[in-house]
């Protein structure tokens, strides 16, 4: 496969490591200080304690270049516009992993419909200087899968490809029907809870203010309630449902637990706020908006 990966940050860098060690043809399109880097050293990764780093020679790119069978794109939300201007005169299709609440139709109205894929990534870490740190429970067990899908929900023989390519690569993905609506239901929780815990100045800061975890949990519903279609996962709907003070509770003892403190949720970057920011818009137009 001929695959372009667009965005050089953790998952884009870990994503474009992979499948380069998998046999494929992968360039990696990187700018500025990031690309002076990958070009001297290319992707250097390391787990998250271990001091020693082992480099991949993915080959990188500053612009895209001709056609490719794949362009997978990893940038923030606010990012996506500038990546569409750039790929509109590119051939392939593309995968889009990202966050995204407005729908696949603003996607394809820029680069065409028809190339249009959704999907999310379940593996991260950190940027230590230019090395990436990642999980090791993330990235080589991958107890979660990468959801991908079709923008009507077909399953289509381009996504069973790539499902199986991504698998054989050492990702576990998995074909997700209502990939709009897993988005849409993504952004609903996580908008309200990085946009609290950014405000409380950490996770556990937010968790010891129960006020704040309960106005965080109403605008939470508020998101939920104004989806067309029910969330997916369907557990997300406890959410609505379950009382108010049991919510309030699980999510006090979430934000204290290693998974939130050491996950991107302590990240203040503007770079996160710029992300909440857009995705709150996205989450609150009208859905011919979107």
């Amino acid at each position: 496969m001929k695959l372009l990966v667009y965005g050089a940050g953790v998952c884009g860098s870990l994503f474009a490591a992979r499948m380069h060690e998998a046999g494929h043809d992968v360039s990696l399109l990187a700018r500025g200080e990031r690309l002076t880097a990958l070009r001297r050293h290319g992707v250097r990764l390391a787990e998250e304690n271990d001091p020693a780093a082992r480099r991949v020679p993915v080959p990188v790119v500053e612009h895209p270049d001709g056609g490719y069978d794949l362009i997978t794109v990893f940038v923030r939300t606010h990012q996506v516009d500038a990546v569409l201007d750039s790929l509109a005169g590119v051939q392939g299709d593309v995968l889009f992993l990202l966050n995204w609440a407005a729908g696949p139709e603003t996607l394809g109205a820029v680069i065409g419909h028809e190339r249009v894929l959704l999907g999310f990534p379940t593996s991260g870490g950190t940027m230590d200087g230019d090395v990436i740190r990642y999980r090791k429970t993330n990235f080589i067990t991958r107890r979660v899968a990468i959801p991908i899908g079709e923008p009507d929900g077909r399953t289509t023989p381009r996504l069973v490809r790539l499902v199986e390519t991504f698998r054989t690569a050492g990702f576990n993905a998995k074909a997700e029907p209502r990939m709009d609506a897993w988005l849409r239901t993504h952004a609903a929780f996580e908008v309200p809870l990085g946009q609290a815990v950014h405000a409380a100045g950490g996770p556990v800061a937010l968790a010891d203010d129960p006020a704040a975890v309960r106005g965080m949990l109403r605008l939470m519903r508020q998101n939920l309630a104004a989806m067309k279609t029910p969330p997916v996962p369907r557990a997300f709907a406890a959410l609505r449902t379950l009382p108010q003070g049991l919510l309030v509770a699980v999510l006090r003892r979430f934000l204290k637990s290693p998974t939130a403190v050491n996950s991107g949720l302590s990240a203040t970057s503007p770079a996160v706020a710029a992300e909440l920011d857009r995705l709150a818009e996205q989450l609150r137009a009208p859905a011919g908006a979107r």
